[in-house]
């Protein structure tokens, strides 16, 4: 009463298919090369958008390093200033 009803499986006929047996790599005249460039294409621009993130952060951290350096050499010269007076 309360288990589901499944709808019947119809029987699927088996498909045969040729497989040739030449496999060489090499294209024919008739053949696109744009799946092979597409495939290039998306690892260049991976490595582009990684490079990118990578500077950034660099960047960000370079930028985080010299404003620390310049609050020290003012804290340190406020301090010693201070004990001059």
């Amino acid at each position: 009463m309360f288990r589901p009803k499944l709808p019947d499986t119809p029987h699927v006929p088996s498909i045969t298919t040729h497989i040739p047996q030449d496999h060489a790599p090499a294209l024919s005249a008739g053949r696109s090369v744009a799946p092979f460039v597409g495939v290039g294409a998306g690892a260049v621009a991976a490595v582009v958008v990684v490079g990118v993130v990578l500077t950034a952060l660099l960047a960000a951290v370079a930028v985080s390093a010299v404003s620390v350096a310049i609050a020290a050499v003012v804290l340190r010269s406020l301090v010693t200033g201070a004990n001059k007076r």
